[in-house]
């Protein structure tokens, strides 16, 4: 794993703990696999962790994917094993990685999709900014237009991958792709709803309050 900026514990509100890592950008295909390194051999006493970080411009395909971008692009195209269509992370967007044992919070994936959307909605809140769910297309979105997305996997009965939130960043690589896979669909950021945005705090932020819901 690389050296993370800053690691703290964050207090779940089942009573559980979780380590907690804030990293600065990291490769999405290197990520990945230390998530599944995680998932897949993580001793039975190992502390859950999240991880909140940015990516560099990349396009990611989730396992039901069969798109690719609208015109040839210089932003890498890589395969994930999250669910869902393709989408994009870039410098400027906050990515936040739950590894939790699930039934350690008698959870199933609905109710983990629930609460990091609630995360999202409760943060947006604060911004006097209204978030929204859609039932045909998971996320949270402000008047129509998606601002986080979310994508899981599953292994050993840990989760993995998360919840994306766009914050303050180049929002063109967006216009190259379908986003999820949704003609037409439009997406917005923080910042063109409020201009004080501290993305550190957002992150910090959002790990926080997810914590308390679970």
């Amino acid at each position: 794993m690389d050296i993370p900026q800053q690691k703290f514990v964050l207090k779940t509100g089942s009573g559980n703990e979780i380590e907690g890592f804030e990293f600065e950008e990291l490769d999405y295909l290197k990520t990945q696999s230390e998530m599944q390194e995680f998932a897949a051999h993580r001793g039975e006493k190992t502390p859950d962790q999240i991880w909140v970080l940015e990516h560099p411009p990349v396009y990611t395909q989730g396992t039901a994917c069969s798109q690719n971008t609208l015109m040839p692009s210089d932003i890498p195209i890589v395969k994930s094993d999250r669910g869902g269509q393709i989408t994009y992370h870039g410098p400027g967007q906050i990515v936040m990685y739950p590894m939790l044992r699930l039934k350690d919070y008698g959870m199933g994936v609905k109710a983990l999709v629930n609460s990091l959307e609630q995360t999202v909605i409760d943060l947006l809140k604060d911004f006097e900014i209204v978030g929204t769910r859609r039932a045909d297309a998971p996320g949270i979105y402000v008047a129509d237009e998606k601002i986080a997305a979310l994508g899981l996997r599953i292994r050993k009965g840990t989760s993995y991958h998360g919840l994306s939130l766009n914050v303050d960043m180049d929002m063109q690589p967006f216009k190259n792709i379908d986003p999820c896979g949704y003609q037409g669909l439009q997406v917005t950021q923080l910042v063109d709803h409020c201009l004080d945005v501290d993305k550190k705090k957002i992150g910090l932020d959002l790990v926080t309050r997810f914590a308390s819901l679970i």
